[in-house]
């Protein structure tokens, strides 16, 4: 693995990390608006990625099947859909266990289920920059150092408002700064290992690329719909949460067709 894939694996981390930091920063909680902005935001970037750095890929590496080109992205995609749904099932998630949490452990368990949350998030954006990354080694055309950089940096700046929207609330439920702080770290610590695992993966099945693009897209997908909408949308306000759903998107849509 050159040098340049090791970086564009860990910026994503570091994007999670830096976000982390306002732990820091900020004072100890953030508003709803904020939150639903920043996770309105987030959902934006991975839709776009989802479309222009995998499904699109996915078919354009099937080419070579004219009309049934699309059967790759289809199969890969519903794959990783009921991957996450099955996932949804193992782990608690923070919107259901929040609601059953009580006595004295509350607190720590609805910590642990924000940090399981977010973590199971980050499994499909590790092994989508892994994928992408994976069919750039492999030789493909389609997908070029720039285009996999651009990924990199898209997942980045999502990542980071992800890593304050953990230790900012960690911090809040009376965590110290420094355990805070490591817990968003922790949480992101999925997608440099997600994406190595995806590469090694990729490079013994490099016929199986397309399918594995399309599976990063639809676990992404799945999370979109599942977690960060309904979290975005509750309330009042809920306006904000879509104006950064689409400022998200453009940034991301920008980011691969100028870099692309």
């Amino acid at each position: 693995m050159n040098m340049d894939v090791l970086q564009g694996i860990l910026i994503p981390f570091i994007g999670t990390t830096a976000g982390s930091a306002c732990v820091f920063f900020m004072k100890d909680s953030l508003g709803d608006r904020v939150q639903r902005a920043l996770t309105g935001f987030a959902a934006g970037v991975m839709v776009a990625a989802s479309i222009w750095s995998l499904l699109i890929p996915a078919i354009d590496q099937s080419a070579h099947m004219g009309n049934w080109s699309f059967i790759p992205a289809v199969v890969g995609f519903w794959i990783g859909v009921l991957f996450l749904l099955l996932l949804d099932h193992i782990i608690p998630h923070l919107h259901r266990g929040s609601e059953q949490a009580e006595g004295p452990q509350s607190h720590l368990e609805k910590t642990t289920m924000l940090v399981l949350a977010v973590a199971l998030h980050n499994i499909p954006e590790g092994m989508a920059v892994g994928v992408v990354y994976a069919g750039f080694l492999s030789g493909e055309a389609s997908i070029t150092a720039a285009a996999a950089l651009s990924l990199s940096i898209g997942i980045a700046i999502q990542n980071f408002p992800e890593g304050a929207i953990i230790s900012m609330p960690l911090r809040s439920e009376g965590m110290g700064k420094g355990k805070a702080f490591a817990g968003g770290v922790l949480s992101g610590l999925v997608e440099p290992l997600g994406a190595v695992a995806t590469i090694l993966a990729a490079t013994l099945v490099v016929p199986a690329l397309p399918y594995l693009l399309s599976f990063a897209a639809g676990a992404m997908l799945y999370v979109v719909v599942e977690e960060l909408i309904p979290e975005m949308s509750e309330g009042g306000h809920s306006n904000i949460g879509t104006v950064f759903f689409a400022a998200g998107f453009s940034v991301m849509m920008v980011l691969d067709v100028a870099l692309g």
